[in-house]
């Protein structure tokens, strides 16, 4: 049987444990900025500046942040096993985080900058009802997109990380979400963008989530075997195509799955993210990446 995801009982947590998360957040993020972000002490502006002068193309610099993300990302992750025998599971996920996260950064930045640039293919933002098509599909995205964030302590290794068969919840409509929400994120973003920029960021980015639908199943099939043929059995890569089928068996409360502190906390955030687009915008351009 899948594992129960989203699952938050307060009285089983640690205040300490919560005290250990802020101080390694705080740590990660102050590293970050020195190490990074920060053009006087960061690296960051030295590797966008090393990138974008391979060609003039601000479509091909994008391709390539994120190939050069999506190259680490997914080939630490086909590592792990090895990597976690070799400096255990809390120490791996640092080296993860500590190697994928100022990648991630530089090419989320990047987008934010030259979004607008490129050749302009449509113009629909005034179009009635393209803003609220956008701005729904962009919200439903987050809830498929961020999965893995249901485990804080287990992201920040105060908890030691695992790998699990979550069955429950967004996991019931598709086994790997985060493609899912990907592709809509895309899809919603280039509608509105409506560029080559735009397109070329959604291209390289579905296909990192589609090669990591391929390479997730070979990692759990490696680890679980049995266990996971008989979660595959049940689930989809496709939304609902298991549950159409009958294959996947919803509870009378399928609801209650949803009704939990992680959705909540993702709904806040995704809202959050939402009108803190000007500040995103801002501090990027101050950047000048």
């Amino acid at each position: 049987v899948g594992e129960d995801s989203a699952k938050f009982e307060l009285g089983e947590q640690k205040v300490s444990s919560w005290v250990y998360f802020a101080g390694i957040l705080g740590s990660v993020l102050f590293a970050l900025d020195v190490l990074w972000i920060d053009p006087s002490t960061g690296y960051g502006k030295a590797f966008v500046n090393a990138v974008s002068g391979i060609s003039e193309s601000k479509e091909v610099a994008m391709l390539i942040l994120i190939f050069i993300f999506a190259t680490v990302h997914s080939g630490l992750a086909s590592l792990r096993d090895t990597g976690e025998k070799l400096i255990g599971e809390r120490a791996f996920r640092v080296l993860f985080a500590g190697i994928s996260l100022p990648l991630a950064v530089s090419t989320v930045v990047y987008f934010i900058n030259h979004r607008y640039d490129g050749t302009q293919w449509w113009q629909v933002q005034s179009v009635l009802g393209v803003h609220e098509l956008v701005w729904i599909s962009n919200f439903i995205s987050f809830f498929f997109l961020y999965p893995s964030t249901f485990n804080l302590l287990e992201v920040a290794a105060v908890d030691k990380p695992k790998m699990h068969l979550w069955e429950t919840g967004i996991m019931r409509i598709t086994r790997h979400p985060q493609m899912v929400g990907q592709v809509i994120w895309c899809l919603a973003h280039t509608l509105w963008i409506g560029n080559s920029v735009a397109a070329a960021a959604s291209v390289g980015l579905i296909g990192h989530h589609l090669f990591g639908v391929w390479n997730g199943d070979r990692r759990l099939k490696i680890r679980y075997g049995e266990a996971y043929d008989a979660l595959k059995s049940r689930t989809s890569v496709v939304p609902f195509a298991a549950i159409f089928d009958g294959r996947q068996k919803l509870p009378k409360d399928y609801y209650k799955e949803f009704i939990r502190l992680p959705y909540l906390t993702i709904t806040a955030l995704t809202l959050g993210a939402y009108f803190a687009h000007p500040i995103m915008q801002s501090s990027s351009f101050n950047l000048h990446w």
